[in-house]
């Protein structure tokens, strides 16, 4: 019966979404596992990080990570986009959907296009499923099925906790953020955005590479290089096009007028 049921569990997982064009990839963690493996991390992370006290800019950029959320390839949970009052130039995904970008990441922005390209490139790692991938590989599918017939469940979901955390740290890997930068250029073109703007953020990181300050460092350690990004996305955008629609300046420098 037992193998029965886990040959079953592995039919239904591996039909789970994982990126545009019904790309799917063999998921052993069930949504909302990984939903609550998120909400704990984004505990920790909220009373670690002091959000930024300004709702109209909390408003703002969570109504620009739903423009994004509208037009990406995984809806079947809620996403939340906060900004973390802190002079770090970074931002970044926990498991389920919640999201997170600093202070010192928006001030370096000129424009909306480049706002959205950053949520973008996070929502692609919630798409593509980049921690849960990770915490299979970590834990093993034996482990994992265990989890999924309720054996251990505390100890295992506890200690996956701890390991999302410190992914979300160390960054996701060359072939990872790639994957996420290329489904970010594709929903902030399907989103209304200039995808150049992913360029243009690459465009800044590559001037701040030189000389990097110290909030900068942790971003530029956990990311491949700037100039193979920028080349990568740039061969995206051949493929998509969308370089004629809009960045949108105007009411983001008034959001950004507020955080000085």
């Amino acid at each position: 019966m037992k193998k029965f049921l886990i040959g079953f569990i592995f039919l239904f997982l591996s039909c789970a979404t994982t990126g545009p064009g019904g790309k799917k990839s063999l998921i052993l963690i069930p949504t909302s596992t990984e939903v609550e493996i998120g909400r704990k991390v984004s505990s920790e992370v909220e009373s670690n990080e002091k959000l930024l006290n300004n709702q109209k800019v909390q408003n703002y950029v969570n109504d620009v990570g739903q423009k994004i959320v509208k037009v990406c390839d995984r809806r079947d949970i809620k996403y939340t986009f906060k900004v973390i009052d802190k002079a770090e130039v970074n931002a970044f995904a926990c498991p389920g959907g919640f999201i997170y970008i600093y202070t010192g990441l928006i001030k370096i922005l000129d424009n909306e296009a480049q706002l959205a390209s950053v949520l973008a490139h996070e929502v692609g790692h919630v798409v593509a499923r980049h921690s849960v991938k990770h915490l299979q590989t970590v834990y093993g599918y034996s482990i994992l099925i265990d989890v999924l017939l309720g054996d251990k469940m505390s100890d295992v979901a506890r200690q996956m906790i701890d390991a999302a955390a410190f992914l979300i740290l160390q960054g996701y890997g060359r072939d990872n953020e790639f994957e996420a930068d290329n489904y970010g250029i594709l929903y902030t073109k399907k989103a209304n955005y200039n995808p150049k703007g992913m360029i243009q953020l690459f465009e800044k990181f590559k001037d701040m590479e030189d000389n990097p300050p110290s909030v900068f460092e942790t971003l530029i350690a956990s990311h491949p290089p700037t100039k193979d990004r920028i080349n990568n996305g740039n061969k995206q955008i051949e493929k998509i096009g969308g370089t004629n629609l809009p960045y949108y300046t105007g009411k983001f420098t008034e959001i950004k007028a507020l955080l000085k």
